[in-house]
């Protein structure tokens, strides 16, 4: 019993921390609406340059972002490929909460690697004559929200007559809050991370409890929470039960040092799966010092959490070239770092 308290409590912290840096990240992008586009629009390297950086944001946004690009015309297919290797997906909430040094030269490397690979796609897309992009034909433009963030009379409203999501979420927020204080949620201890654990709950109280309706349900209740949350907190806490009974009844660090190679390609080819959460088994094992980091390298060229879905919805030619070139540019770079001792 002890154990499944411990992880469960190991799992509603990392799940906080992803809330928070999911809900930060939605609540700048609305705020900066319509102003993407120009940053994007211009020469190549441009291109390849800016899909990485978003990519490499924590979280599936960015590479939604460049989906959106890619089927309205203004990335290439290499930038695409590109923004999918920088992107790690919801796991990489997951890596700055659990390894926050590591996690971040693992963006950095992504970061270079997607453009480098990015600029070589386009290249080889072009030798082999490949027909990528056919669907890009949509010239939507995502309506700007006008609605004021910071006004008292619109805060006072919804208070007066608040929705069920904001009652349930500012609750939920108030309570995370107070645990958190208690050292029900996190350590015990007062130290640095306790205190940044705090620092980012009353972040997220003074979000909820002050965006307008229509943010409060579309961002935070629709997106962050049914269709991020939940998920996050179950995959967060069955992997962490997988390694500790693997470390109490299966000597699984034996196994995985003696079937290293063997881990290291299940690690690309679930990777495949356009879903973050079967990375989350190789953060994990990593965080706890089984595989090398060039199997969690590998593993992130791949995978790219949720971002491939939208483009399946478009092009599942284009969605399939994409992972084969992420998938050969994976185990290139997996084995290469493999071989080299990292």
């Amino acid at each position: 019993m002890t154990l499944f308290l411990n992880v469960f409590k190991q799992s509603l912290t990392i799940t906080l921390f992803v809330f928070t840096m999911m809900l930060l990240l939605d609540y700048f992008n609305v705020l900066t609406k319509g102003r993407v586009n120009n940053l994007v629009k211009g020469k190549q390297w441009r291109q390849y340059t800016i899909s990485s950086l978003l990519g490499s944001t924590p979280g599936c946004l960015g590479a939604f972002l460049n989906v959106s690009f890619y089927v309205h015309g203004l990335i290439s297919f290499g930038a695409l490929v590109g923004g999918m290797i920088a992107t790690s997906g919801d796991e990489a909430f997951v890596l700055l909460a659990m390894v926050p040094k590591q996690a971040m030269f693992l963006f950095v490397l992504l970061f270079v690697f997607g453009i480098i690979f990015g600029w070589l796609s386009d290249k080889i897309a072009k030798m082999l004559k490949l027909q990528t992009c056919s669907h890009c034909t949509l010239q939507v433009v995502h309506e700007n929200e006008e609605t004021k963030y910071f006004s008292k009379q619109i805060i006072i409203k919804n208070y007066l007559n608040p929705s069920s999501a904001r009652i349930i979420l500012v609750s939920g927020a108030g309570f995370v809050t107070m645990a958190v204080i208690l050292g029900l949620i996190g350590s015990n201890s007062w130290n640095l991370k306790q205190i940044i654990l705090l620092v980012l709950s009353v972040i997220s109280f003074g979000i909820i409890a002050t965006v307008p309706e229509h943010f409060l349900k579309e961002h935070i209740w629709k997106h962050i929470v049914k269709k991020h949350i939940v998920r996050i907190f179950l995959w967060s806490f069955f992997a962490i039960i997988f390694v500790e009974l693997g470390f109490q009844y299966w000597n699984i660090e034996e196994f995985v040092q003696q079937h290293m190679e063997l881990v290291g390609l299940l690690a690309v080819l679930l990777a495949i799966v356009p879903e973050s959460g079967p990375h989350m088994i190789f953060v994990m094992l990593y965080a706890k010092g089984l595989i090398p980091f060039s199997i969690l390298l590998a593993s992130s060229i791949v995978q790219d959490g949720h971002g491939m879905l939208p483009l399946l919805s478009y092009s599942v030619k284009d969605s399939i070239l994409v992972k084969i070139f992420n998938l050969v540019f994976g185990i290139i770079i997996g084995l290469a770092f493999y071989l080299s001792g990292f």
